[in-house]
């Protein structure tokens, strides 16, 4: 029994690596975005493609993924997805065009999509629901948060030191090594249940995000009321509905849409998608205010980071013990008003602006923010889900947080970019057309993070969860 428990917590820490370097890849490219727009040619507007394009894939196919595992095999997918992964990461860092880096990060978004619903199914059907799968999902949220604010940090000092590809090429060895130890280390487990995949539901949604964010950008050049611009936006609303309809209809679908009738799971997507959203665009907008506007270099902007980086694991390892003793529920909502709260402080960010004044006291909201918000959600999520439907509720979790980052960023980024021309227009420098355009962008992250803290008010219901919930003791980690 000791061995088999230690062989749990082992195949915990790596399911847990493997999803920080996931996590990770999403935020490490936002500093080295500068650098990479002037070595490759990027546009401004496809810079943020950079991002987008890795968070698009990776939302729109971690359903498919989700369900691939159930099919075939979760340790199986898992190492199909750290190879596609790790032969990503390493095209990426070798890249020489803006298409070349897009089409990789894509690919790398195709392997997150398969890794993170196998690693967050083993990990549901490996640990019992209750306190002890409660502690495996705290450590499981409290990477995420993490993951979150350490890619930024990293990705400043990686660029400085060596180049931006080492920001993809540093994936390589962790792949390698993960998947060398996942045979070892990990059951496989499946569905006997599912016969086949929803590839055409997979299509559908994918494609209908995909025009809806780049219906949002064009928005930005071109105006909202552009043909192009209202084209793309009838194209997504068309694939949506068509993805809703054929969901209905299908006998295996790729989502069955009465797992959101559990109000805690849909409270736990509302409030993934909103978190997604903020933080995407938050860290995208932040950085580019540390380097363009008060002059940072990579390095500094990465080690400016570390307040939220080391911020964040403090509160995740509290909110990972506070959240089996005050609930899901309370937790949720302290994280949501702490993000909330850092995005107004930041909405007075200035020209002039230095670290203690302008930065330092939002990144530590931000940090409570993250520690209090990524765990309970991830336990939310799972609330009452039976084994069989482990890989759609982890996938649907993740899909929830990546496409609303990719939403966010494009969003913000519209609203920041529409107010800067304005400003530049109306005979602001440069500098200061470029704090209004994020002051705007703060604004309206506000407003977004507002509503997390509404839906986790509304919509997580203590006596769904208290279901769940055994009546032993806490599993004691240091065992």
């Amino acid at each position: 029994m000791v061995a088999s428990d230690r062989r749990k917590w082992l195949a915990l820490a790596l399911l847990s690596v493997v999803q920080f370097m996931v996590v990770l890849d999403i935020a490490i490219v936002n500093v080295a975005l500068p650098s990479i727009q002037v070595d490759l040619g990027f546009s401004e507007q496809n810079l943020q493609w950079v991002i987008s394009a890795y968070a698009l894939v990776f939302g729109g196919f971690l359903l498919l993924g989700g369900r691939a595992a159930d099919l075939l095999g979760r340790r199986r997918l898992f190492l199909v997805g750290i190879v596609l992964f790790t032969v990503a990461s390493l095209l990426a860092g070798l890249a020489w065009s803006e298409a070349s880096l897009i089409s990789a990060r894509a690919l790398q978004g195709l392997g997150a999509a398969v890794i993170t619903p196998a690693a967050l199914s083993i990990l549901s059907t490996t640990f019992i629901e209750g306190r002890e799968r409660n502690i495996a999902l705290g450590v499981w949220g409290a990477v995420g948060g993490f993951g979150a604010a350490a890619g930024v940090l990293l990705g400043g000092i990686l660029t400085s030191a060596l180049s931006w590809s080492w920001i993809f090429f540093v994936n390589v060895p962790v792949g390698v090594t993960a998947f060398v130890l996942a045979p070892i280390l990990l059951k496989e487990s499946r569905d006997a249940r599912v016969k086949s995949f929803d590839a055409l539901g997979a299509v559908l949604v994918t494609g209908g995000l995909s025009s809806l964010v780049y219906a949002i950008t064009q928005a930005g050049q071109d105006g909202w009321l552009a043909g192009k611009t209202l084209g793309f936006f009838a194209a997504s609303i068309a694939l949506l509905v068509g993805f809703v309809v054929w969901e209905l209809r299908h006998r295996e679908p790729l989502m069955r849409l009465g797992i959101l009738r559990i109000k805690t799971v849909s409270g736990a997507n509302v409030a993934g998608f909103i978190l997604g959203t903020a933080t995407f665009s938050l860290f995208l907008m932040l950085t580019l205010y540390m380097q363009q506007v008060l002059g940072y270099s990579p390095m500094k902007t990465g080690v400016a980071y570390l307040a939220v980086a080391g911020g964040a694991i403090f509160t995740s390892a509290i909110s990972a013990q506070l959240v089996t003793r005050i609930g899901v529920k309370p937790a949720l909502v302290i994280g949501m008003t702490s993000l909330t709260a850092g995005l107004v402080y930041f909405t007075q960010v200035s020209v002039g602006g230095s670290y203690l004044g302008d930065l330092l006291p939002g990144f530590l909201l931000i940090a409570v923010g993250l520690g209090f918000s990524f765990v309970p959600i991830s336990i939310a999520a799972l609330a009452g889900i039976q084994p069989a439907e482990a890989g759609l509720a982890s996938g649907l979790i993740n899909t929830s947080q990546q496409i609303g980052g990719a939403l966010g960023i494009a969003a913000l980024s519209t609203i920041a970019t529409s107010r800067t021309s304005h400003a530049l227009a109306s005979g602001s420098t440069q500098s200061v057309a470029l704090v209004d355009g994020f002051h705007g962008a703060f604004i309206a992250g506000v407003i977004i993070a507002g509503l997390g803290i509404v839906a986790a008010l509304t919509l997580i219901r203590r006596e769904e969860l208290e279901q769940v919930e055994e009546a032993e003791p806490a599993f004691d980690l240091a065992a």
